[in-house]
C-alpha cells in the first residue's frame, strides 16, 4: 500500500468516530502497516498537569505505531464540551481551516496509513465563513464515513454523503456502527444504507456494551479491509 491518509467523518456527534477510527488503526497494524492518527480540533478536554487532554485523542495515540506527541495529534484543544466554534469564542481563540490544515500537513503521509478524525458531523462550523469540511477540501483527503446506526440514520447518512460528494471529495468507504441496542429492523436499515451509499462498506460494528479498539477491529470486514489496505 502506498502511503495514504483518510479523513474520518461522522453522520453526527457521538456516533463512534473515534472508536471506529481506533479499530481501523488496529486492523491496519494487524496487516503490517505503520499507522498514525490526528484529531486536529477537539472540544471537551480535561485539565491535566500536562495541559488540556481529550479522551478521543488519547485513545488514538494509544493505538498508533508512529510515536507522536500529544500536541501533534491534537494541536487545538478546547475545554468546553460544546460546539467547537462556540468553545473557541469563549476562550477568545480564532479557528481557521488553513491553520488546522497546516497542523495536519507535517504528519500526513509519513507512514502507511494515517487517519484524521473530525469533530461532530460534516458541517461543524469553525467561524462565520468556514466549516471543518473546508479543512478536508484543502488537504484533499478521501473520506471514510462512520454511520451511527439508529433511527434516522439513513437520512443522516445520505445527506452527509451528498455533502461530501458536492464538496468534490471522494467517499472511500463507510462503516456501520450500531449505537442503539434496541434498533428495530436493524438488518433492513443496513441493507438500505448499502444499497444507497456509493462506496464499499468496510464493516458493521455490532452494539457492544464495552467496546475496545481490538473488538471493533475484529468486527470489521476483513476481506474488504484487505483490499482497502492493498490499494
Amino acid at each position: 500500500m502506498a502511503r495514504k491518509a483518510f479523513f474520518i467523518a461522522g453522520t453526527d456527534t457521538n456516533v463512534g468516530k473515534t472508536l471506529v477510527a481506533a479499530g481501523l488503526l488496529v486492523a491496519a497494524k494487524n496487516h503490517g502497516l505503520k499507522t498514525a492518527a490526528l484529531k486536529p480540533l477537539a472540544a471537551g478536554c480535561e485539565k491535566t498537569e500536562a495541559g488540556l487532554r481529550n479522551a478521543d485523542a488519547l485513545l488514538l495515540q494509544s493505538v498508533i505505531t508512529q510515536p507522536l506527541v500529544y500536541e501533534q495529534i491534537n494541536p487545538i484543544a478546547l475545554e468546553s464540551a460544546i460546539a467547537p466554534h462556540i468553545a473557541a469564542q469563549q476562550e477568545k481563540r480564532v479557528l481557521s481551516a488553513d491553520r488546522l490544515a497546516g497542523f495536519c500537513r507535517g504528519s500526513l503521509n509519513q507512514v502507511d496509513f494515517t487517519l484524521v478524525e473530525g469533530a461532530g458531523g460534516w458541517r461543524v462550523p469553525l467561524n462565520p465563513q468556514e466549516t471543518l469540511a473546508d479543512v478536508v477540501k484543502i488537504l484533499r483527503l478521501p473520506v471514510i464515513l462512520v454511520v451511527g446506526v439508529r433511527l434516522g440514520c439513513i437520512n443522516h447518512a445520505l445527506l452527509t454523503v451528498e455533502a461530501i460528494r458536492n464538496d468534490g471529495l471522494q467517499l472511500a468507504g463507510w462503516v456501520a456502527n450500531c449505537i442503539d441496542a434496541d434498533m428495530p429492523v436493524l438488518q433492513e436499515n443496513i441493507h438500505s444504507l448499502a444499497a444507497r451509499i456509493p462506496a464499499p462498506c468496510l464493516g458493521v460494528v455490532p452494539w457492544l456494551e464495552s467496546a475496545v479498539p481490538e473488538t471493533v477491529a475484529n468486527a470489521l470486514d476483513h476481506e474488504s479491509l484487505a483490499h482497502f489496505f492493498s490499494m
